[in-house]
């Protein structure tokens, strides 16, 4: 990764887990940008589009997927990786990886082992 950005952006409402992905990235070498609000996040992507996003499905005051479709619509931004982060994948999860080759899926609670397998099958 010669001159891309090293930056992860996490958006996750959940205090703990962006806690806890703030120090697996840094592990990984990676420069962590924590986002507990969508909405928030989308401004910064405009801004300054990180190497990588590790979304949360389940958030306010947007969820995941209306972030993912913002992100590819509105931003017109369809080639950065994101990683959903969720309880259990549903069949709509499994579809979203159907259609966008640029979408993972990581299932809580994440090992440091899933998470570094997933961030170097976009960004190695």
């Amino acid at each position: 990764m010669s001159n891309m950005t090293r930056k992860i952006m996490v958006v996750e409402d959940d205090q703990p887990i962006l806690d806890l992905m703030d120090m697996l990235i840094r592990k990984l070498k990676y420069e962590p940008i924590l986002m507990a609000n969508g909405l928030e996040a989308l401004e910064l992507v405009k801004l300054d589009p990180p190497a990588l996003i590790l979304l949360d499905i389940m958030m306010s005051p947007i969820n995941g997927w209306e972030f993912l479709e913002k992100l590819r619509g509105e931003l017109n931004m369809r080639e950065i990786p994101v990683i959903l982060f969720t309880a259990a994948p549903s069949i709509d999860e499994k579809m979203a990886l159907l259609k966008d080759p640029h979408v993972g899926i990581l299932v809580k609670p994440v090992s440091f082992a899933q998470l570094k397998t997933e961030i170097e099958r976009y960004l190695v």
